[in-house]
């Protein structure tokens, strides 16, 4: 049997929709979670482990893999949570791009600090932010309650995941005026396998 060892900062981020996606898909993971203050000593030790010198990887046997997504497909396509063919593949990969661009947008206002700079990346961001959740919200109502295909795939669980993080940056409940958006978080939360990771997940501030 194959071990996986996943390392990422501990936080929720870009990692929390792997980690997702690995519970889901009843593969048992370390999950090595380093402080913001002790990365530059943790990075320094693990340079032969961090193929860009950066996080998540994955280390499957042994072996490090990065890239998040590149990361999430490999386990998604494990669990079965990429769709029924390579056109449904396609679609899930749309809607996961298009929710890398708004948390993107998100992102680059919540860590800026001049805040001349910031205050501009917010306007873009809240800008942003209706469009997209419009567009999400309309897609999960025609697919029966999910993103592709009406059934479970790695794009749920990638909102699911990510609206922890923009809910935590915005501080706000960015599904709260969308139902569909909101259920469908819910719905992947609710999952047994997902449960059970929230409730032993370490808690973090974001």
């Amino acid at each position: 049997m194959s071990t996986y060892k996943l390392t990422y900062f501990n936080v929720t981020g870009i990692a929390e929709p792997i980690r997702y996606l690995l519970s889901q898909s009843g593969i048992k993971f370390e999950d090595v979670r380093v402080e913001f203050d002790d990365w530059p000593k943790v990075k320094s030790s693990m340079l032969t482990r961090l193929p860009m010198g950066q996080v998540p990887v994955l280390e499957v046997d042994g072996k490090p893999y990065h890239q998040s997504k590149a990361i999430a497909r490999f386990v998604a396509k494990r669990g079965n949570l990429y769709g029924n063919n390579e056109l449904e593949a396609m679609e899930i990969d749309a809607t996961v791009e298009t929710m890398d661009d708004l948390r993107q947008a998100v992102s680059a206002y919540y860590v800026e600090k001049d805040p001349a700079i910031k205050e501009k990346l917010k306007t873009i961001a809240f800008e942003k932010l209706p469009f997209y959740l419009d567009k999400l919200e309309a897609q999960v109502k025609r697919n029966g309650g999910y993103f592709v295909g009406g059934k479970l795939s790695w794009a749920d669980l990638l909102w699911a995941a990510y609206s922890e993080y923009l809910n935590s940056a915005l501080a706000r409940d960015i599904n709260k005026n969308h139902p569909e958006l909101k259920k469908l978080v819910e719905k992947v939360r609710a999952l047994p396998n997902i449960k059970a990771y929230i409730e032993k997940r370490p808690k973090t501030q974001l």
